[in-house]
């Protein structure tokens, strides 16, 4: 098993593009909607330490605590789905020389109570995009099956709770993009984003991730054009500051 990536160099833009997924360790694009594992790398090499704690409160496929185990970072992943649960578990199953303890349950990103006041040093994650994908049938408290105002409003929720477990002078990355309905773009990342400004951090950075998953022929090509729309092909990656006397 190659347990790293080939000729890897840590991003220096606002614009990130990654047209060759990574594949290493027990990395796959099998859990729908996962990330790239060059997006936690960058992050966890970036505004991280060795030996310092992280949380992924949505933690899907489990991709931030792969690379939170390569890069000898101790990890916290949560996910209210058993599904993830359990694919995150079976995905960490492998053998590296690092020490570091990854800690994975089930439970809700707007409530973190089995979690002290400033207790983690780094915050990524993916959340879902409100209904775009949805990840249970009628799972309680699965944002993913909410619309987007109803998943704005536990949002709140959860910058709130990042807001609080997290370390002072740390930071906390989150993933997001858009969404259409009817035709018209639905500003969704940025509406995260606020919530998470009015929880009280400041912005550090906005960083364009280009997608590459947006089908640019057949049935989404023929459409964008009789219907007069473009394919969404960014998302956002917002990375926060947390300074309370800001």
């Amino acid at each position: 098993m190659i347990l790293e990536p080939n000729n890897f160099e840590l991003e220096n833009t606002t614009i990130w593009n990654f047209k060759n997924r990574g594949k290493w360790a027990t990395h796959d694009s099998k859990w729908r909607g996962n990330w790239s594992p060059y997006i936690p790398r960058n992050i966890l090499l970036r505004y991280s330490n060795e030996g310092d704690t992280v949380l992924d409160q949505f933690v899907g496929g489990g991709t931030s605590l792969i690379e939170a185990k390569l890069l000898n970072r101790n990890c916290i992943g949560i996910d209210i789905n058993s599904d993830a649960i359990k694919w995150s578990k079976e995905k960490i199953k492998f053998n590296t020389v690092s020490n570091s303890q990854i800690k994975i349950r089930q439970g809700d990103a707007k409530n973190l109570k089995f979690l002290k006041n400033e207790t983690i040093d780094l915050i990524i994650t993916h959340p879902p995009y409100a209904n775009i994908i949805e990840y249970s049938d009628n799972l309680k408290n699965d944002l993913s099956l909410l619309p987007i105002k109803e998943f704005l409003i536990d949002i709140e929720k959860v910058a709130s709770e990042s807001f609080r477990v997290l370390k002072q002078d740390k930071y906390c990355a989150i993933l997001i993009g858009d969404t259409r309905k009817k035709g018209m773009v639905q500003p969704l990342g940025m509406q995260v984003m606020q919530k998470f400004l009015d929880a009280g951090f400041t912005l550090k950075e906005i960083i364009i991730k280009e997608q590459h998953n947006c089908k640019a022929t057949g049935f989404w090509k023929t459409n964008s054009k009789k219907y007069n729309f473009l394919l969404l092909a960014h998302e956002y990656l917002f990375i926060f500051y947390k300074d309370d006397k800001v």
